[in-house]
Formats: structure tokens, sequence, C-alpha cells
């Protein structure tokens, strides 16, 4: 049939200019979205240091490069804290290596069997001396985390004997022999494990290294008790939160998905608790049904403490609990060089929080805090645009500033002059 002309609807030539500027919004609303969520406006600087003024602090910011020079994550997503997070959480570390150790078995005066893995220094170390890293992973980690082996890797390398902490419970196929697991300051297995390194290496000086939670505890560790710091050289903690009591509140409000965070780790706690819950329970049923119904309902971390592992210790209240366990009251008495580093945008940590460092920075002469911009949770990935490289800012970071330490402590009579000069002390290469 004809189609007359008057039939036609005309289009009006408005309407296509109307879909392409809905278009154009549609793309640029995305692109203000991913810009906000990748935080790509954001700048690359060097880390804020707080430290006092000593000729010491001037050699190690003068010999560990990182400190001084400007971070620079991947372009398209290392200026956000929540994907370095995510990347550390899910793959851990890129082209991971698989250093080789032997694990070592301590009996525990409680019944319990600490575990630590010890690998040997692939080399000598550039002052000729005998140096050990004593390592206490994060929450529920062990040896055989990326991160971990990544930096083991590295510092063997480098020189130096690493001897890792299996959190109590953490591994799979370790069975707990006491009702008994890792908490958040618990010191009992560290000291064990520097104390058996101690003996079996009477030459040996120590670099004390604490990741997030083993953070807490190294630092905790070596404020207890002076003895404690016999022949530590140094000590390094990274994207630790200092307070537990403090931190308790701020890690149940949503801004930068604290909230959120808190669920899946809590999550996880779940699932190792539960992978020993007959070590941990007993043979009572009325105990174990009480008990893992209150653990099947928590949704935070705080929940699971009060329920179950601030009876570990024998505390009488979730407040008694982080009040003992945080290494806040503990870390002023440490007296060896103490390197503090966090991430401004990592999302677990509060920026209440990051008062502790930063004070304690400014009022002791041997703490220096080491404050980034980008980095995230222990993620502190480096690259170009895209793809990260194996090796992060962080790992540079420690084996950078305990190699200037460690040059220090041989070259003490001469570096200790007051005319420092920039040749008197030498120079590492980045």
């Amino acid at each position: 049939m004809a189609t007359h002309e008057s039939d036609v609807t005309p289009i009006s030539p408005e309407l296509p200019a109307m879909f392409d500027g809905m278009k154009l919004a549609a793309v640029a609303t995305v692109l203000y979205i991913i810009v906000r969520c990748l935080n790509l406006k954001s700048p690359t600087a060097p880390p804020d240091l707080t430290y006092q003024d000593t000729a010491l602090n001037r050699f190690l910011l003068k010999s560990c490069h990182p400190l001084t020079k400007e971070y620079i994550p991947p372009l398209l997503w290392g200026k956000s804290g929540h994907l370095q997070t995510a990347l550390y959480g899910k793959l851990g570390r890129v082209s991971s290596p698989n250093p080789c150790g032997v694990r070592k078995y301590l009996p525990m005066p409680d019944g319990a069997t600490a575990t630590f893995d010890l690998f040997e220094a692939l080399g000598d170390h550039r002052t000729g001396d005998d140096i050990t890293m004593v390592i206490c992973p994060g929450i529920g980690n062990h040896s055989e985390k990326h991160y971990v082996r990544t930096f083991v890797d590295y510092a063997q390398k480098d020189g130096y004997r690493c001897a890792v902490l299996n959190h109590l419970g953490a591994l799979p196929n370790i069975e707990l022999t006491s009702p008994r697991m890792f908490t958040y300051g618990c010191t009992w297995e560290f000291g064990a494990m520097v104390g058996y390194i101690k003996r079996m290496y009477p030459q040996t000086k120590l670099i004390v290294v604490g990741f997030s939670l083993g953070g807490n505890i190294v630092c905790k560790f070596l404020g207890e008790n002076m003895i404690n710091q016999e022949r530590v050289l140094c000590c390094v903690s990274v994207c630790q939160g200092y307070s537990a009591l403090r931190a308790q509140e701020t890690f149940l409000q949503w801004d930068h998905f604290r909230r959120f965070y808190n669920f899946l780790m809590a999550d996880n706690m779940k699932k190792i608790i539960l992978s020993h819950r007959h070590s941990l329970f007993g043979n009572s049923a009325r105990l174990i049904d009480t008990e893992l119904s209150r653990l099947y309902t928590a949704t935070s971390l705080m929940q699971i403490d009060d329920t179950i592992m601030r009876k570990f210790h024998g505390h009488s209240s979730l407040k008694e609990y982080y009040e003992k366990e945080s290494c806040v009251h503990y870390i002023h008495n440490v007296n060896v060089p103490l390197l503090l580093v966090n991430s401004a945008d990592d999302p677990l940590v509060h920026d209440s929080l990051l008062n502790i460092p930063r004070t304690l920075a400014a009022k002791k002469p041997n703490v220096i805090f080491a404050l980034t911009l980008h980095g995230g949770h222990l993620g502190f990935f480096k690259g170009a645009v895209l793809f990260p490289k194996p090796l992060t800012w962080m790992d540079k970071v420690i084996v950078g500033y305990a190699n200037a330490l460690c040059q220090w402590e041989k070259q003490k009579p001469k570096c200790q002059s007051d005319s420092l000069s920039d040749s008197s002390c030498g120079d590492e290469k980045d």
C-alpha cells in the first residue's frame, strides 16, 4: 500500500542532539566517578616525616632514599587506598617468590606450640656482620603469605637471615596443642622465637619487623621489658593502629567503608576459629553451643574479641583486653631506633590514631614517623601505569632503613661526630 507524504511523522532535529547530550552526560558522570574513586587527581609526594633533628636521624634519612623521595604508585589505580588494600589482600604480591626455609616448633609453658620459619641469608651482609630479621606478620597471617615471601626473599638476597612467626592457629595444616590461639597483643610466641634466635646465634644482631597487627605485637614486646631490647639494632612497624581501644569506635563507622572491612576480617577470623573448634572449646557440648552461637552471629571483630579472644588470657571485659594488649601503653619504653610507617589512605586505620606515632616521634629522638599519601593497608605498590612491580615501596623502605642502621652501627664512632659530613658515613644508592 502506498504511503502518503502526509502520513510520515518528521523527527524533530532537537532529538538527536538531546540523545547525544545524554550520552555525553553519562560518559562525564562515569569519568567523574572513576576519577573520584581512583583518586586520580591526588598528587604524589615524599612521605610526611616527623622526627627530631639528631645525627642518627639525619644519617638514616640521607641513606634510606625511599623515605625522602617521592612515592609514585601505579597511575591508574595506585592512588586508591581501597584498591591497594584489596590487591594486597587478594593477590598479595606480583610474581611472588618461594623462599626455602625450615619450620621450627617451640613448646610453650601453657602447652601451646609456637611455630616459625627460618630462612638463611643468601649471601654475606654488606657490613660483614651476622644480622637476623625477626618478623611478625599481620592478623591471621604466616610465612606462606605472598607479601611475607616477597619481603623475605628480598631481605635474604641483601644478606639477612629471616625468622617469620606463624601466628598461633593461622596455619591451616598445624593443629593447636592447647585451647588458645593468637590474639591482638600476645607477645609470648614472638618472644619465644626471639629467644630461640638469640640462643642459636649468640653473635647475631636483630632487626625487628612488624606488619599491621604484628607491628602492635613487636612494639609491645620491646616495651614490656628492657631485656627484650638487648641485641636489637632497630624496629620497623608498618600499618599498625597503636590502640585497639581507640580504634574500636572508628572500626564500626562506614566512612572509607571501614565497617565493611571489619565484617570481612571478622568473617576470616570465624573461619580460623572454627577450623580449631575442638582444640579451643574441648568436648563440652553446652560450652560449644553457647560460644559458637555467638560466633556465628558476630559481624565485627569486636564481637568476636568479646566472645572468644579476650577469654584466652582471662580478661574480664573487652575494654580491659584492648587496654592490656595495645602497644600504646608500652611503645614509649622502646629506646632502640624505631621507624613507624602508616598510609594516609589506609581504610583500616583512622586518621585520629596517627596522632599517637606523630606525638611519639616529636618527643623521642629515636623515633621516625613516616606517613605516605598513598599505599592503603600493606599495599604500597609501585609501577608506571597499570602493572605493579614485584617489590613494593614498603619492602625497599624496611631493607633500606635496616641497611642504614647497620652501617651506622658499624661506623658509629665516626658517625656520632657532630661534624657529620656528606662523605664521612658513605651513601647507599637506591
